[in-house]
């Protein structure tokens, strides 16, 4: 039997709380977009999704903030716009030079099938076909990120 000491110590990942932190639903061209959507068919969609992390205290509690941004056009007018802050309290028990890599990777991994379905129950309710958000490969985001991060670092003094 193990002690609940050595438990916790195990315990390198905690999701504490699942928030929405902020959520935003317009329909700007209403009612008449419906209109034209019958007759034009369906709008073009485009997704941003944005991550931040940041520390809560001293005791390796963490927010993580995923934002979707969920846009639809129909030739130039907006059809709709979807926006979702959806975070997460996590407690991390992590050597330092993995927090980072586990704050913007697994954290959002975990964050994101409770964001896609309010995306999609949102637009549902706003009159339209759910949108499905495709998974995300939040390993490449990453990657992708600390690449950009390192090519606008200055090069040291020659």
């Amino acid at each position: 039997m193990t002690d609940s000491k050595d438990d916790e110590q195990a315990l390198a990942l905690q999701v504490n709380a699942q928030y929405v932190k902020d959520l935003s639903f317009e329909v700007p061209g209403a009612p008449g977009i419906y209109l034209e959507l019958n007759q034009q068919g369906g709008p073009e969609l485009s997704v941003r999704v944005d991550l931040a992390a940041q520390p809560v205290d001293e005791n390796g509690h963490f927010e993580v903030v995923l934002q979707l941004v969920v846009e639809a056009k129909l030739r130039d007018k907006i059809v709709f716009l979807a926006d979702l802050s959806y975070a997460g309290l996590f407690t991390l028990n992590l050597p330092e030079e993995h927090i980072q890599p586990v704050l913007m990777i697994e954290c959002p991994r975990l964050l994101f099938p409770f964001a896609r379905a309010i995306i999609a129950d949102m637009t549902r309710d706003g009159g339209f076909p759910p949108v499905l958000l495709q998974p995300i490969d939040f390993m490449a985001l990453y990657r992708s990120r600390v690449g950009e991060l390192a090519q606008e670092e200055p090069k040291g003094n020659a």
